[in-house]
């Protein structure tokens, strides 16, 4: 009987045993899932911080890869000149190597011997009437300019200074157009007509230059257009406009330490074409500001041919220009007014300023940022406040009597 009475307690008690072992179990079942949970969250996380920092790795590296394609560029660039510039100094090595040989040849030495110093001034003022002799004999070309006739006004474009110019050479109905003092771009119009055109921006060509310009001095001749280059102190590029490559460079030794016209100071090296070719005006320093010099360069080899320093000064002057090796020194004021011309240089020495009457610009009140000859067309192109204008010229023999002038 007792054994019935416990039987339902024992019952109960293996249910509730039972029970609490399930509820513990499942208990611990959570437990572990929260545990793993944590663990796979801790693991996302880790693996997002990687994903985050190669990302990062990813960028930098790109970037890395940039910079260094950029300065591999730039070396190639620094390759590039550097080899321009030994090809040339080996070819201008070759050329003095050939000078000197053929001097030795054409000088044969001689033994030394004490000369009287008054003997060698003598013979060095002989030299010297004889090269000019000689130049006097070579020249082409004998015209003086007389007057200046008249005055048009082409166009009003690009900055207040800048350049626009013809080859006289090839091409020469082209216009090159060089806005500012300085830049890399120069651009170029089929004609006079193309040039004043309202529409002539869309249809001319646009030529990207390999370095920038200093001042307005600029020349096109023979197919090439030679320029100061900024940033330097008296390098001369000579550039192909067709191909857009650097044919030649050459340092003009004593130029670039004071601009060449004291009213135009953005100009150290100024250009300029006749019917002798090409030339170079520049200044030597001195207490007044600076004196004009004239160098002769061969535009073929840029070999220099020789050198004048003239008595003309850039004090007030603000541009000049060469006709028939002869050059005239263009004056006006710091605030503007008539330009004239009122000092000449003549390589030749047939003419000289004393024989020279002031010339003076037609009526308009500016000032020029450039003035350049044009030898085919016997005019010149200027640059005055903006407007690119072109003054037609009275010529005459320099052998003939000056007339009068007002």
């Amino acid at each position: 009987m007792v054994g019935w009475v416990l039987l339902p307690r024992l019952l109960v008690f293996l249910l509730l045993t039972k029970t609490f072992g399930q509820a513990q179990r499942m208990n611990q079942d959570a437990l572990l899932m929260q545990y793993i949970e944590r663990r796979i969250m801790l693991l996302e996380d880790r693996l997002e911080k990687c994903n985050q920092d190669m990302n990062k790795y990813v960028r930098e590296f790109r970037d890395f890869r940039k910079e260094i394609t950029v300065r591999l560029g730039g070396l190639n660039i620094y390759k590039t000149e550097f080899k321009n510039e030994v090809d040339i100094l080996g070819s201008r090595i070759e050329r003095i190597e050939k000078d000197i040989d053929y001097l030795e040849a054409q000088q044969p030495t001689q033994t030394c011997v004490e000369v009287d110093d008054k003997l060698i001034e003598e013979q060095i003022q002989q030299a010297e009437e004889k090269r000019k002799a000689k130049l006097r004999m070579a020249s082409d070309c004998d015209l003086l300019l007389a007057g200046i006739k008249s005055l048009k006004i082409v166009k009003k474009a690009g900055d207040a200074q800048g350049s626009w110019i013809k080859d006289p050479a090839r091409d020469f109905q082209k216009i090159y157009f060089l806005s500012g003092t300085s830049g890399n771009v120069l651009t170029e119009f089929g004609g006079i007509k193309s040039f004043t055109e309202r529409a002539g921006g869309q249809v001319a060509k646009k030529v990207v230059l390999p370095f920038a310009w200093q001042g307005t001095g600029h020349v096109a001749y023979n197919g090439f257009l030679y320029f100061h280059r900024n940033g330097t102190l008296n390098q001369i590029i000579k550039f192909d406009i067709r191909n857009g490559t650097v044919k030649d460079r050459m340092l003009l030794q004593g130029a670039g330490h004071v601009p060449v016209y004291q009213l135009s100071p953005y100009t150290f090296i100024d250009m300029a074409v006749d019917e002798q070719g090409l030339w170079a005006i520049h200044a030597e320093p001195d207490d007044g500001g600076g004196t004009i010099v004239v160098t002769k360069i061969d535009h073929g080899s840029l070999a220099v041919e020789h050198t004048w320093d003239t008595s003309c000064s850039s004090k007030g002057a603000e541009a000049a220009f060469m006709i028939c090796g002869t050059l005239y020194v263009v004056y006006n004021t710091h605030h503007g007014s008539r330009s004239h011309v009122q000092c000449l240089y003549d390589v030749t020495d047939i003419v000289t300023s004393t024989d020279f009457p002031v010339l003076y610009f037609p009526k308009r009140y500016g000032k020029h940022s450039m003035i350049h000859y044009n030898p085919r067309e016997h005019q010149l192109y200027a640059w005055d406040d903006g407007y690119q204008t072109i003054y037609k010229l009275i010529t005459k023999k320099k052998l003939e009597s000056q007339p009068a002038f007002q």
